[in-house]
């Protein structure tokens, strides 16, 4: 069995503000051998909190802001995915991201582009998930990595946790929970996603 060492799959991670799965991403990668790294960690809001913590982590950081491209989405992706490009990046992690992606983009990464989604899938896609969960009487809520299609959190499931719903939850309690599995999900299914990247 040979010892030579895998190079990582280089990964883009996408944020809109103070990238808490991305840092978990970021540091998994670098405590362990993970099978990737966190070549670039790319915002659409200029002084997004995440790009400063992405940057103390040693971790390159881009801008590529949606507003002066007005709705035109497609226009503001392709400069998005022109950064993407350069840098070399091979797997694109939604960590965030605020933004309703157009095909156009999905299609250029179709299966390489992941995304964290705080509820068990395929309940609550979409937002309030933690409020619609506790509102439904349901007794464990969680979250669900997948891969990024054209429907809002429709993705394959690669994987998800699971937490319980406690009596006289808030959707404020449940979702600090929820977040601290997410940063034990997200960097374990990325790793597994990668390597079997590489094994492809």
């Amino acid at each position: 069995m040979s010892s030579q060492a895998v190079t990582p799959v280089r990964v883009a991670v996408l944020i809109s503000g103070t990238g808490s799965n991305m840092a978990a991403l970021i540091d998994a990668a670098q405590q362990t051998d993970s099978g990737y790294e966190v070549a670039l960690v790319l915002s659409n809001i200029e002084g997004a909190g995440g790009l400063a913590v992405a940057a103390a982590k040693g971790v390159a950081t881009a801008t590529a802001p949606h507003r002066p491209f007005g709705k035109d989405r497609e226009a503001h992706e392709r400069a998005v995915d022109a950064v993407l490009r350069d840098a070399g990046i091979e797997v694109v992690a939604l960590a965030g991201y605020m933004r309703v992606l157009t095909s156009w983009l999905v299609g250029g990464w179709r299966g390489r582009m992941l995304n964290i989604h705080p509820s068990l899938l395929p309940l609550y896609p979409g937002l309030d998930t933690h409020a619609r969960a506790i509102a439904a009487g349901d007794a464990e809520a969680g979250c669900t990595v997948h891969l990024v299609t054209e429907g809002v959190d429709e993705g394959p499931i690669l994987g998800q946790a699971r937490v319980a719903i406690v009596a006289g939850d808030t959707p404020e309690a449940l979702a600090e929970r929820v977040k601290t599995a997410e940063h034990e999900l997200y960097p374990r299914m990325l790793a597994a996603f990668c390597r079997d990247l590489e094994r492809g």
